[in-house]
């Protein structure tokens, strides 16, 4: 082989591997994106809140927590009372009021609709963090209501008794 045609060779390898890296490099950057971040203001003492936090982070959230309760926080960000519940999170501008699960908050971040936020008002059994041994496994019907900014509300997930 002569040392022109080697030459050749290397550069169109070379050319190859640098185009493989532009192409792939999009989807690799995706992959080691940093987890999304959610502000959460809870009361310092409630379990149930530290296991919804859990119930996150097993999803890939990360938690900022802020340990001075919620009320004050529910108010300022806009959530309406009726629909409050033990702890209060922000994520990329939307409210998070209590036991919303992981998927429905990756599903609400994917779609982006113009809203508040979420809410799991109350507290349900069987919602993540009200769930487990520590309550015989029993798990209520709930919904998960995707509030507007001018109150109103739609059903965003059902969870039926199980």
């Amino acid at each position: 082989m002569s040392r022109l045609h080697s030459i050749a060779r290397t550069t169109r390898r070379a050319w190859l591997a640098g185009i493989a890296v532009m192409v792939l490099a999009p989807s690799t950057m995706v992959a080691y994106a940093a987890p999304a971040t959610l502000q959460v203001w809870k009361d310092p003492n409630c379990g149930c809140c530290k296991d919804w936090i859990a119930h996150l982070e097993k999803s890939g959230f990360a938690a900022t927590v802020i340990e001075q309760g919620n009320s004050a926080a529910r108010a300022r960000l806009g959530m309406p009372q009726k629909f409050g519940s033990c702890h209060t999170a922000l994520i990329q501008g939307y409210v998070i009021e209590g036991h919303v699960p992981a998927a429905d908050i990756q599903r609400l971040l994917k779609e982006k609709p113009k809203a508040l936020g979420l809410a799991v008002p109350g507290m349900p059994i069987g919602s993540p963090g009200m769930d487990g041994p520590a309550y015989d496994n029993r798990r209520d019907a709930y919904q998960v209501l995707l509030i507007q900014r001018d109150g109103s509300t739609t059903v965003f997930n059902t969870y039926p008794r199980g």
